[in-house]
């Protein structure tokens, strides 16, 4: 059972800006409102394998992730997964010069391969509700993304 989210935002700043601030795990905290806190736990800048563990503001709790970087193509695209309670998420962001100067696009996705029809349907039940935080999180974490690089950050 999967559950796929996109989204994308035009962005008044040039592409490599956006893909830096975008690719600044370390100062996620600064620039994303939704992040609490960023701990390093592999990789030196931003490359594949690079891993941290994510902390966010979930349904008025912290929840924290480990996130891994599976995919990067500089300056243009990017892959970050994560599993959580037999759950897997992938996070994609396409960066793309555009006339207004940049395209910023993200696809999120939820896949629960849990068996158990019980399980099945308590996920069937409760992920539209996680999946509208979530689209919230995502337009959030995009409009920071762009004031970081409209600012020069």
């Amino acid at each position: 059972m999967g559950h796929h989210i996109e989204l994308s935002r035009s962005v008044d700043a040039p592409s490599d800006r956006v893909w830096r601030v975008l690719t600044s795990v370390d100062s996620a905290p600064q620039v994303l409102s939704g992040v609490d806190s960023v701990e390093r736990l592999a990789g030196v800048g931003y490359e594949v394998g690079t891993r941290w563990r994510e902390t966010r503001r979930m349904f008025g709790r912290a929840a924290t992730e480990e996130m891994t970087v599976t995919a990067v193509e500089p300056g243009r695209h990017t892959v970050v997964e994560a599993e959580s309670g037999g759950v897997r998420y992938r996070t994609e962001f396409d960066v793309a010069p555009d006339r207004a100067g940049t395209m910023l696009t993200v696809r999120f996705s939820a896949d629960d391969d849990r068996p158990g029809r019980i399980r099945r349907a308590l996920t069937a039940l409760l992920a539209p509700l996680g999946m509208r935080v979530t689209r919230t999180a995502l337009r959030r974490d995009l409009d920071d993304i762009a004031a970081a690089a409209r600012a020069g950050i």
